[in-house]
Formats: structure tokens, sequence, C-alpha cells
């Protein structure tokens, strides 16, 4: 099993090992107690609904985790549409094994290729437009770098990181600093030339603020469609505002992110791609071999 774009594959262990721990404790005493020592089985993964798939890497350390030489065939790849019924996945081995290992797989596929899935369904909705799909930093404490990749999956694009990967100055930075003047200055201050910094801005007021202080992207925050569009030509009409990178967010869902598109901006921001995408539907039936 293959990623597009593969993983630290230490990071993958280390996320999978952590999962595994947790679900066994002391071991699966259900299946040691009902499945004869040395059995053999094979099993397929199947979608169960429309999806996009996201995390086959993910799911195979889950098993290779107890037994590296288990037989493992892919039929599919992440990034791929799956229709509801798609076998894409065989495995073959223990049966202890493959009992004490799939729930912590079907955990990992069904959550990367929900966000998968919801994240494409978001590309889609804007498609023809210039904006682009970014997630935030709202992810699952220590699974941020597989929800980030599973994003990428489905079509979007990451944000930061985390904090040390840009300047992002929001509202209670902004009611620390004094203002959005004195926010930039500061950061540009501190930062080298090599830093973009992007700003939050939630006025007319403070997007013309933003521009005056020079900042390199303006987060437009909570803005109505209309709101944006009016923000869009604030900036675009101003002496840097050619190069200056808009991103739209908050309030924005699947019914509304088509205006917000096409009211000009660069990026639209959406936290939901992670925080609340639901879980896919994927089945893991096996079989004596």
């Amino acid at each position: 099993m293959k990623m597009i774009n593969p993983l630290d594959l230490d990071f993958i262990y280390d996320c999978v090992a952590s999962a595994l721990d947790e679900d066994l404790g002391r071991g699966d005493i259900t299946s040691r107690a009902v499945v004869r020592s040395g059995s053999k089985a094979r099993g397929s993964f199947m979608a169960k609904q429309d999806l996009i798939l996201a995390g086959l890497e993910v799911a195979d350390a889950a098993f290779t985790s107890f037994d590296p030489y288990l037989q493992i065939e892919s039929m599919a790849g992440d990034g791929e549409e799956l229709p509801a019924g798609r076998v894409f996945a065989r495995i073959s081995g223990d049966a202890q094994t493959l009992l004490a290992a799939e729930r912590v797989a079907l955990n990992f596929l069904q959550r990367l290729s929900g966000i998968a899935t919801l994240t494409r369904r978001y590309v889609e909705a804007v498609s023809g437009t210039s904006a682009r799909i970014v997630d935030t930093r709202k992810t699952t404490p220590g699974l941020r770098l597989l929800e980030k990749y599973a994003v990428t999956v489905g079509g979007g694009t990451n944000h930061r990181l985390g904090l040390d990967d840009g300047v992002l100055i929001k509202d209670n930075h902004l009611a620390m600093a004094g203002g959005v003047v004195e926010a930039v200055e500061r950061a540009r201050q501190l930062c080298g030339h090599l830093h973009k910094i992007e700003v939050e801005v939630a006025t007319l007021e403070q997007v013309r603020e933003a521009l005056t202080a020079r900042a390199d992207i303006l987060l437009l925050d909570n803005m109505s469609p209309e709101m944006v569009r009016d923000a869009v030509g604030i900036v675009r009409a101003h002496p840097t505002g050619q190069t200056t990178i808009t991103e739209a967010s908050g309030g924005i869902n699947l019914g509304n992110v088509r205006q917000y598109a096409e009211a000009g901006v660069d990026l639209i921001s959406i936290g939901a791609l992670t925080h609340s995408a639901p879980a896919v539907d994927i089945s893991f039936k096996i079989k004596p071999a």
C-alpha cells in the first residue's frame, strides 16, 4: 500500500504504536480465546459508501507492526474516488493478528478518508474559481500531520503546520499589541525578510490599516461574502494590493463556499475539514484461509 506523497514512516509507526497500545492493553483476549493459535485468514477492505481514499499506508502499518511478512495487496491508492461496494485492499496472514489490528487500521482509514472526502467536496464546490481550499490548526492532538496529509489527498492545501511555521497575527494578538499597525510592525522587526506576515482583520477599516502596515496576507475573519468582495476590492485598489494575498475564514460551509470564492479571495480556510469531517464507512471482513 503506497501513499501518493508518503509521510515519514517513523512518524506513521509511532502514531500506530500509540493507537495499538491504547486498544490492545495486555492483549486481545477474545481472539486468543476463540481463534486457534496459528490459524490463517484472508481479509478484505471494502468501501461501504462513495469516498476518497486516504490512509492506506497507516492501515498497513497497523498490521505490519505485528508481522512485517503479512501479504497485503491494494487495488486502489490514496486519492482515488471509490464507489460504494468497491473492495480496495486484501490482506492474508495469521488470523489473530488480523483481528487484533483491524480496529486501529479501520479507525485511521475511516478518519483520514473522511477528511479527504469532505475536502474534495469543498474543492469541487469552488471549481472554476481562483480560490484554494486550505485547512487550519484545528486538528486532533497528535494526528496533525496525518490529518493535514488527508486534506492534500482530497485536493486541499495545507496552512501552517504549527506556530513555528509562519506569522499569523490574530485578534488576541491585536488586543495585546494595541492594533493592526503596531502588531505588524513588531512582527516585521522580529522576523526576517523571508517571513510573510498574515494578519486577521474583521472590518474594512482594519483591512486599510493592514495594507498601510504592508501585511503580506489578510485573513478576512467572519465577513459575509458581500463584505469579502468589498475587502478584496480595497486590497486590489491599493498600491501594494496586487501582491497581497487574501484569505476568507469563519462561517463558511458547503452552502456558501462558492459565494466566497466568487468574491475574489485567494484562499478559503475551513476548520471543519479536520475538526468536523465525519468518518466514512469502511468494512473489513475476514474468512479462514
